[in-house]
């Protein structure tokens, strides 16, 4: 299962608590203060971002930048940025992409050559809203160990996702009868209407726990940019569907990307199109005739031969930011 979740991003400043729900990208604040701000110079001085370690070890690297000449470290590689207004040069803020609950903590501020210029600012992720959804790769259903569960989930942008999450999901309506990995390592499905096959018809509806290992349960984030179906004047094979959404400066989307489109947005197109991992799906959040006609869905297709020439494809095109 994935959750698709909307973080919840929280700041603790020294004098003054600030919350935002701002997605994917959070902003922690650095500012020059204004006896300095004349004297600083991003070419003259260097700025180092840190987050401190919970167990008292050494802190974790952030971020680092002298002038135009910036590296980035660890988890945060490609996806931290120094945020510049154009009209404010005596700022060190940064952004956090991509953000998820594992970049909660303390983050350090430091800026070298200027007297007592260190600030901190507190960084919480919740997860309030999400998409769970349960995924099994190509090799099959009931497949998986933990450690593969993992795996699978990284490749779709996504995180094994917690009891949680996954309750939240069931009360609201999520019904599956296959179980999946939690991130407690435990096997779990969520019934909403229970029958003989489902663990029985006499039980009431619930999680219900799994002694087998089988699929995965995911969590990913919301989308911070555009899913969509790639109009095609034929129908293309998997290498085909990669390539076309490429050279319209985007990349084939994920699934977790169309469970999220689905799940927040109420995309609907009934054409089945390739996805990143091989597999055939497309979103009806309108149930119709030929179209998922019992209940709005996400339906799979399978994971056909890659050389078939039979599928459209949906793409996924990232939010452009300007730093």
């Amino acid at each position: 299962f994935i959750m698709c979740p909307r973080w919840s991003i929280m700041f603790s400043f020294p004098a003054d608590d600030v919350s935002d729900d701002i997605g994917l990208r959070a902003f922690l604040l650095c500012h020059i203060p204004h006896d300095n701000s004349t004297l600083f110079d991003r070419d003259a001085f260097q700025i180092k971002w840190t987050k401190v370690a919970v167990d008292g070890a050494e802190p974790e690297d952030v971020l680092t930048a002298r002038g135009i000449d910036k590296e980035t470290f660890g988890s945060f590689q490609n996806r931290v940025f120094l945020y510049t207004e154009e009209h404010n040069s005596t700022d060190a803020s940064i952004i956090i992409l991509n953000v998820t609950t594992e970049d909660t903590g303390e983050y350090r501020c430091e800026i070298s050559g200027i007297d007592d210029v260190e600030q901190a600012v507190f960084l919480n992720v919740e997860d309030h809203l999400g998409v769970v959804f349960p995924y099994s790769p190509h090799l099959g259903r009931y497949n998986l160990n933990f450690e593969g569960a993992v795996r699978a989930c990284a490749e779709q942008n996504a995180v094994v996702a917690s009891y949680d999450q996954l309750f939240e999901a069931w009360k609201g309506g999520l019904d599956w009868c296959n179980a999946g990995w939690l991130n407690d390592g435990t096997v779990q499905y969520p019934i909403t209407k229970p029958r003989d096959a489902c663990g029985g018809s006499k039980t009431g509806p619930g999680l219900r726990n799994h002694g087998l290992l089988l699929l995965t349960t995911h969590f990913a984030s919301l989308l911070s940019g555009e899913f969509y179906w790639l109009d095609q004047p034929h129908s293309l094979s998997y290498d085909e569907a990669v390539q076309a959404c490429l050279d319209d400066d985007a990349e084939i989307a994920k699934v977790g990307h169309i469970y999220a489109a689905w799940k927040l947005r109420g995309y609907d197109r009934c054409d089945a199109g390739w996805l990143a991992d091989g597999s055939v799906r497309y979103p009806i959040s309108r149930p119709r005739k030929n179209c998922s006609p019992t209940e709005a869905a996400v339906r799979f297709v399978g994971f056909p031969d890659k050389n078939q020439v039979s599928y459209g494809v949906y793409c996924f095109k990232a939010e452009q930011v300007l730093y």
